[in-house]
């Protein structure tokens, strides 16, 4: 081997290489989202964490997890106040869809309101824990007029448009009336399409859902109580349900989504530094538009 400097270097990388592998691996063992070698009774855990901006991403996972034959079942794990109407509403669709060949279950974190309970109730299963703050069943649209504020500073605001209503919620002018019932026409009818989901999914009449519709939050057992969810319990017991719903002889294993075009060494620095991206995850922003939002946010 001493003969053959080359071919000794490359078998010592090659070791090296093997050990640092092993101990990247075993130390992400400990981890709840780890890789999965195994080749099925897998449950797939799609991840919908704070506001709720834009679909893409989990409409990915979850069409990932339903073409992937291994995984039998998939749990949603919200931890969201909700977000825009139409991203929820599309994520909503999207797990209908995975919901005609996979069982889906929905696990509630901390808070799971507005579009968040949207996208729970598309699920086959709801799983709360007795203090998971839920409901919130309403839309809401946001705006703000500074009028007053450029008038101290000395400025003012000329407008030219093709009609009356294209400046609508201009915030430097006050909001007319015609525009205030335009908007409220508008809102009614967004909070009508969720009420119609979960009615739909609850199983309960869409006059009895509208006595509690009306923007309030419940604690996840106030939430079981009114059945607006299934079951109180915390994650490992929605990974449980998901295995016996699925047919999962024994405990599942758990997997978490690939992010795409994944290698070698974008695994070996994700386990390295997923802890510390975890904390810098982005908060809700700006966000224009009519949203399915709570009131709490975390």
């Amino acid at each position: 081997m001493r003969k053959h400097p080359v071919i000794f270097g490359i078998f010592l990388l090659i070791c090296v290489g093997c050990v640092f592998f092993a101990l990247v691996y075993v130390l992400g063992s400990a981890r709840e989202d780890k890789p999965s070698f195994a080749l099925n009774n897998k449950v797939g855990v799609v991840k919908i964490e704070g506001f709720i901006g834009d679909a893409h991403d989990v409409v990915e996972q979850l069409n990932q997890f339903a073409k992937d034959d291994n995984v039998k079942a998939i749990i949603l794990r919200i931890d969201s106040p909700g977000g825009g109407v139409a991203p929820s509403q599309e994520i909503h669709s999207a797990i209908v869809d995975v919901k005609k060949n996979k069982k889906v279950v929905a696990s509630m974190g901390a808070i799971a309101a507005s579009g968040g309970y949207m996208i729970a109730c598309a699920a086959d299963k709801i799983v709360a824990n007795p203090g998971t703050v839920t409901g919130s069943i309403s839309a809401i649209m946001h705006f703000a007029n500074a009028e007053e504020l450029l008038k101290k500073v000395g400025l003012k605001s000329s407008v030219v448009k093709s009609g009356k209503f294209k400046d609508i919620g201009s915030p430097v002018r006050e909001m007319t009336s015609e525009e205030k019932e335009l908007l409220q026409e508008l809102v009614d009818d967004i909070y009508d399409q969720f009420l119609d989901m979960v009615a739909q999914s609850r199983n309960i009449p869409k006059k009895n859902l509208e006595n509690i519709a009306d923007g309030r939050v419940f604690t996840g057992r106030q939430a079981f109580k009114l059945g607006l969810v299934d079951y109180l319990g915390d994650m490992g017991y929605a990974v449980t349900l998901a295995g016996e719903m699925s047919g999962i002889k024994g405990k599942p294993e758990v997997l978490y989504p690939k992010k795409k075009g994944s290698k070698f060494w974008d695994y070996i620095f994700r386990e390295m530094f997923t802890a510390l991206d975890e904390h810098m995850r982005g908060k809700i922003g700006q966000f224009n538009g009519f949203m399915y939002l709570s009131p709490i946010i975390k």
